[in-house]
């Protein structure tokens, strides 16, 4: 198997998993949805209220504020997740949610979609 043929099925792997993750998840005005992208190199977050279609609040690593406060968990891809998390709860609560609904987006909860998840509850978010 080539690497380009690997990759294509690794894509429709997760998008599959995704799909299957979507008709049960589902993000209203009471409990929005908090979904989760993980890229090679960075990780967003966003909480999205389906029934409206917009984007709540959002986070990422790509932010100064992320940045700076990856400095106190150490470095590493997991330690900005901590950072994204912590800073998506702390986003979210200040907009008045504190309830989500957790959309893994095909990810294994595992690693940087793990770490995000647990920062995100320990700062506050309830899911």
């Amino acid at each position: 198997m080539t690497v380009r043929s690997k990759r294509r099925t690794t894509r429709a792997a997760r998008k599959r998993r995704h799909l299957r993750v979507r008709k049960r998840v589902r993000g209203t005005a009471q409990r929005p949805r908090l979904c989760v992208y993980r890229s090679a190199r960075h990780i967003y977050g966003q909480i999205i209220d389906d029934d409206s279609g917009i984007t709540l609040v959002s986070a990422s690593d790509l932010g100064s504020t992320a940045a700076a406060v990856t400095d106190e968990d150490g470095s590493g891809k997991q330690a900005s997740a901590r950072a994204v998390g912590r800073q998506l709860a702390q986003t979210a609560q200040d907009a008045g949610i504190s309830t989500v609904v957790f959309d893994r987006a095909g990810y294994l909860y595992h690693g940087r979609v793990r770490a995000l998840a647990e920062a995100a509850r320990a700062g506050g978010l309830v899911f």
